[in-house]
């Protein structure tokens, strides 16, 4: 059974939304999951995953929370190629590119999205949930 990390940062439950959304959609494919807040793991117990999908919303100008989420993400970056990886997260302000940053990081690591990132504008509306399902369900088949 394939087993899928699922780490995340949320401060309004809209990130958070989109995560349980992503589970559903991966244990709908008969995927094992662990959901999980950033500040309860580490990237070393993440990168013993092979299925791995991390959310987080845009913060200040465009990037990822700080202070819990982007130092678990530069260390755990060295670790994900190679790896089924997907991302998502929501905003509420600008246009969103943090996720189009966000997706250069990766591939500038040599990791390949198994799907393109999904983002939602404020508290996720159901397309957008429905694609945190589809992405949940790609990374369990991958």
């Amino acid at each position: 059974m394939v087993k899928v990390a699922i780490v995340y940062w949320s401060g309004s439950g809209n990130t958070e939304a989109m995560a349980q959304a992503v589970e559903e959609g991966a244990k709908s494919a008969g995927a094992e999951t662990t959901l999980t807040f950033v500040s309860d793991t580490n990237a070393a117990d993440t990168a013993e995953f092979d299925h791995i999908v991390l959310g987080c919303p845009a913060m200040g100008n465009e990037e990822l929370e700080e202070y819990e989420f982007e130092p678990f993400f530069a260390e755990l970056l060295p670790k994900l190629k190679g790896k089924v990886v997907g991302i998502f997260g929501s905003y509420a302000w600008n246009q969103g590119d943090w996720i189009l940053t966000w997706k250069k990081r990766l591939e500038d690591a040599g990791v390949e999205l198994v799907a393109e990132p999904v983002k939602a504008y404020s508290y996720p509306d159901d397309e957008a949930l429905e694609a945190c399902k589809e992405l949940g369900k790609t990374v369990a088949n991958a």
